[in-house]
């Protein structure tokens, strides 16, 4: 069964922090690189983070740069956002994906499944 499931999101204040998690079924996960994107209202989908395979590549958006790290656990299936110093611009459903290749690619058409997204609201 191919499945991505994203959770931790939530209301936090500006300069805050959360951590976004996402277990995804072994299928798509083992050997693939994993990515986060957002989607703020009227807005188009965004890339914000990507890590390779074994973690060796990684890559952010220039906004979230500093801010935030991606991680993941193998052994587990689970891939993590770890978001500090949130703005109300971070406002956004975020969704896990899953590629079909070991890079940390930064393109979402790279990525062949998705979540179903978590919604993070920053307030200022």
């Amino acid at each position: 069964q191919v499945q991505l499931v994203e959770s931790g999101g939530g209301l936090v204040q500006a300069g805050g922090s959360l951590r976004l998690s996402c277990a995804a079924s072994k299928r798509i996960f083992s050997n693939n690189g994993m990515g986060w994107f957002r989607q703020a209202p009227g807005k188009e989908r965004e890339f914000v983070a990507a890590i390779s395979w074994r973690g060796e590549n990684i890559n952010y958006a220039d906004a979230v740069k500093g801010r935030f790290t991606i991680s993941r656990d193998n052994a587990k299936n689970l891939v993590f956002l770890q978001m500090n110093s949130l703005i109300p611009e971070d406002t956004a459903l975020y969704y896990c994906a899953a590629a079909l290749k070991s890079a940390a690619s930064v393109v979402a058409s790279q990525y062949r499944y998705w979540g179903q997204g978590t919604q993070v609201t920053v307030s200022s």
